[in-house]
C-alpha cells in the first residue's frame, strides 16, 4: 500500500521544479507556449505574490470563471502556494448561477474572462456589481455581492473598477520571495485549497471543500492507474473547473512530473492534431469527447500512434466506444475511473493491465488507501458480492464537507465517516464494480425495477445509434415507463418502431422503451455530464403533447 503524502499543492510543483527543472511542464501547443517545471514553478510564484499583494489571506476564497487558460492553471498552483481556496466556475453560467456561487461561496476576488462563446462574462459582472464603474480596483462595495472586493480580467482591454491580469503580475514585484516562503511554509496539507460547485444535476449546486492531502494523494493514486511517469505527455482537453481537468488531469501530471497539453476549449480536430503533433502518449475525455474524436470525417488522416492511456469518465461509458479508442485510437492502455467531485473525485479505476472484459464492463476497483463498499439502500447494511446496492466509499478523498452546508454534510457522510454515492452498483468477488444506476435514476415500471444504464448498453449496438440515454417518464398504468432519447450517426434515418424491432426478443418486453425520441444532443452540464432530469422533464412535455394529439 502505496504511502500517503502529506505535501501541499504548492509545495508538490516546487518538489518536480527541483528534481527536474528543464523538463517541459506545460504545452499549449495552438499558442506556441511551452514552459519547464521550473519555469512554470517560478511563474506560479509570481501570481501567488500578486495574489498576496492584494491582500488575500490564507483560506480567502478566489473565484476563476475562464475556459483551459493559461492563467487558469497558473491560479490553481499559485492559490496552492499562497493558500487561498481556488473556486471553480462553471464556463456555462449565467448571472443567476454566478451569483449563486459569489455569494454561496463569499467569494472575496473573481477572476475572469472577457467572453466565452457568445456570452459576455463581462456584461454579467457588471449587471450584477453595477458599483464597479465608480469605484477603484479592489474597493468593491456591491449591494448584491457583499463579499467581493477585487475583479480580475484576463485580456488586454481595460474596465472601469476591475485589475488586469498584467496588474496582478506587476504588483509582485512588491512581495518578496522570503515572504511568500514564509506563507507556503505555514499552511497545512489538511487545508482546504479547492471549492468545487458540484454539477448539480439535482437542485441547487454545493460547494465540496477539498484539501491539499484530499487532492495531490487522489492525483497520484490516479496517475499510478495509469502507470504514468515523467515521460508521459497527456492532452488535458476536460475543463479545469471540473476535477476530471484538474485533479485528474493537471495534478495527476505534476504528481510524477509529466507533460501537460491543455486543449483550451473542446474541440475533435485540435485535440487529434495535437495528439499527433506532440507526441501525446494519453488522452482525457467524456464520452461524447471521444465520440467526437472518432466521429471526426478526417479521422484516419492523423497520426495517433503515440498514445498509450487515458481517462475515459464524467458518464457512462459505453462498451462500443471503449473499444474503439482502444483499436482505432491505439489507446490499449485506457483506464475508466468513477468517483464524484465529492470523493477527490476518484473513487475506483480500472488499471492498464486489467483485461479488456474488466475494462470495459466495471469501473475497476477501489484505489489504494481507499474503502469501498456496497449497502442495502438506506441503511449501512452490507450487501453480499453480486448483489445491488448502494456504493459507499471512506478514506483520506472524503471530502471535508459542503461549504456553509452543515445538514447536506451529515446527509452525505455517516458518522463513521462514509461517503454515500447515491450510486447503485455490484461489486465481484474481486472487488471491481459495475455502476448500474443512480438511486434516483432507477425506473419502477408495474413494480419492476429496470436500470437505465442496462438498456443503454444494449441500444449502443444498433449500427445507427451514436449515442442514447434512457430516463423514466410517469404513467398511469405502469408508474413509470421507459423512455429513450437517441443522437443517430450522421446521415441515418430510423424510425421508433425500426428500434423496438431492435429490441424485441433481445431485451424483457417491459424494458422495451415505450417511447423513443430522436434528438440532436441533450441537455448537459459543462463537465460533459448528461442532465437526466431535464431528459425527464422534456419526456413529460412529449406525452402531454401525444395524449393532446394522439397519432
Amino acid at each position: 500500500m502505496a504511502e500517503l503524502l502529506n505535501i501541499t499543492v504548492g509545495k508538490l510543483l516546487e518538489e518536480k521544479a527541483n528534481l527536474h527543472p528543464d523538463h517541459e511542464a506545460v504545452v499549449y501547443a495552438d499558442r506556441g507556449l511551452r514552459l519547464s517545471y521550473k519555469q512554470f514553478d517560478d511563474y506560479c510564484r509570481v501570481v501567488a505574490r500578486g495574489l498576496m499583494k492584494l491582500g488575500i489571506k490564507t483560506g480567502e476564497h478566489i473565484a476563476v470563471w475562464a475556459t483551459n487558460k493559461p492563467e487558469w492553471l497558473a491560479c490553481q498552483f499559485a492559490t496552492g502556494k499562497m493558500g487561498a481556496v481556488l473556486v471553480t466556475v462553471n464556463t456555462n453560467y449565467r448571472t443567476a448561477e454566478l451569483e449563486y456561487l459569489l455569494k454561496q461561496s463569499d467569494s472575496t476576488t473573481l477572476i475572469l474572462m472577457e467572453q466565452y462563446r457568445d456570452s459576455s462574462y463581462i456584461d454579467m459582472i457588471y449587471e450584477l456589481a453595477p458599483e464597479l464603474n465608480m469605484c477603484e480596483p479592489g474597493k468593491l462595495q456591491s449591494k448584491r455581492l457583499p463579499y467581493l472586493r477585487n475583479v480580475i480580467v484576463l485580456g488586454e482591454n481595460r474596465y472601469p473598477g476591475t485589475y488586469s491580469w498584467n496588474d496582478l503580475i506587476k504588483m509582485a514585484e512588491e512581495v518578496s520571495d522570503e515572504e511568500l516562503n514564509e506563507r507556503m511554509n505555514s499552511l497545512d496539507p489538511h487545508d482546504v485549497i479547492n471549492m468545487q460547485y458540484t454539477s448539480g444535476t439535482t437542485g441547487f449546486p454545493k460547494g465540496v471543500m477539498l484539501t491539499h492531502y484530499n487532492i495531490v494523494n487522489n492525483a497520484r493514486n490516479i496517475a499510478e492507474c495509469m502507470k504514468l511517469t515523467k515521460e508521459d505527455r497527456l492532452c488535458i482537453p476536460v475543463p479545469f473547473f471540473h476535477c476530471f481537468g484538474c485533479v485528474l488531469g493537471t495534478l495527476a501530471c505534476v504528481s510524477v512530473g509529466a507533460t501537460m497539453l491543455p486543449i483550451q476549449e473542446f474541440n475533435a480536430k485540435q485535440v487529434l492534431q495535437t495528439v499527433q503533433d506532440e507526441k501525446c502518449t494519453a488522452l482525457h475525455g467524456v464520452p461524447t469527447m471521444f465520440i467526437a474524436e472518432l466521429n471526426e470525417p478526417d479521422f484516419h488522416k492523423y497520426d495517433l500512434s503515440s498514445l498509450r492511456t487515458g481517462i475515459m469518465a464524467g458518464s457512462n461509458c459505453p462498451i462500443e466506444v471503449m473499444k474503439a479508442v482502444m483499436e482505432k485510437m491505439g489507446a490499449r492502455e485506457i483506464t475508466i475511473a468513477y468517483g464524484q467531485t465529492e470523493s477527490s473525485p476518484v473513487i475506483t479505476q480500472t488499471r492498464t493491465d486489467d483485461p479488456i472484459e474488466l475494462r470495459v464492463e466495471t469501473v475497476g476497483r477501489a484505489l489504494p488507501n481507499v474503502e469501498v463498499k456496497i449497502v442495502e439502500p438506506g441503511t449501512n447494511k452490507e450487501v453480499p458480492r453480486g448483489v445491488q446496492g448502494e456504493l459507499c466509499t471512506r478514506g483520506y478523498h472524503v471530502m471535508k464537507g459542503y461549504y456553509n452546508n452543515p445538514d447536506a454534510t451529515r446527509e452525505a457522510i455517516d458518522e463513521d465517516g462514509w461517503l454515500h454515492t447515491g450510486d447503485l452498483a455490484v461489486m465481484d468477488e474481486n472487488g471491481y464494480c459495475r455502476i448500474t444506476g443512480r438511486l434516483k435514476d432507477m425506473i419502477i415500471r408495474g413494480g419492476e425495477n429496470i436500470y437505465p444504464r442496462e438498456i443503454e448498453e444494449f441500444l449502443y449496438k444498433h449500427p445507427k445509434i451514436l449515442d442514447v440515454q434512457v430516463v423514466g417518464v410517469p404513467d398511469e398504468k405502469y408508474g413509470e415507463e421507459v423512455m429513450a432519447w437517441i443522437i443517430l450517426k450522421e446521415g441515418e434515418t430510423a424510425t421508433a418502431e425500426e428500434i423496438r424491432e431492435f429490441c424485441k426478443g433481445k431485451i424483457s418486453r417491459h424494458k422495451i422503451p415505450r417511447y423513443i425520441e430522436f434528438t440532436k444532443s441533450y441537455p448537459m452540464t459543462a463537465s460533459g455530464k448528461i442532465q437526466k432530469f431535464k431528459l425527464r422533464e422534456q419526456g413529460k412535455e412529449v406525452i402531454e403533447q401525444l395524449k393532446q394529439n394522439p397519432v
